[in-house]
């Protein structure tokens, strides 16, 4: 099976998805980091396919972004400035040739991920 790579985000807060939240994955590399996609969440709060496609799926260590900050001073008025979260970033490994699925949970004052399938 070749390897690929999906997201999603819930709004915990509200109790819905994220939809409009802007994603940049980077693949980590020796030197830093290397973006190589970025998207915006639907109106399920998922990307419009995997983020990372079989195609151009490699092992290694990756970082999702997740433009939290933006989302939520769109969702709503009133947030004091400066936000708690804004950029959330994940770096997490892909070590098998598998489906990867990271979602993320957030609302204004914290967030989590795991493995989904």
């Amino acid at each position: 099976m070749p390897g690929f790579l999906t997201t999603h985000v819930l709004d915990t807060a509200r109790g819905c998805p994220a939809a409009g939240l802007a994603i940049t994955l980077y693949r980590i590399t020796g030197a830093g980091r290397e973006k190589i996609a970025h998207k915006i969440t639907n109106a399920d709060g998922r990307t419009d396919g995997p983020i990372l496609p079989a195609e151009d799926f490699a092992l290694g260590q990756y970082e999702l972004v997740f433009a939290a900050g933006a989302y939520l001073r769109a969702a709503g008025p009133g947030a004091p400035e400066p936000l708690f979260l804004d950029e959330v970033p994940i770096r997490f490994g892909m070590a098998q040739h598998d489906h990867y699925h990271v979602p993320l949970l957030i609302s204004p004052y914290g967030y989590s991920t795991y493995r989904g399938s």
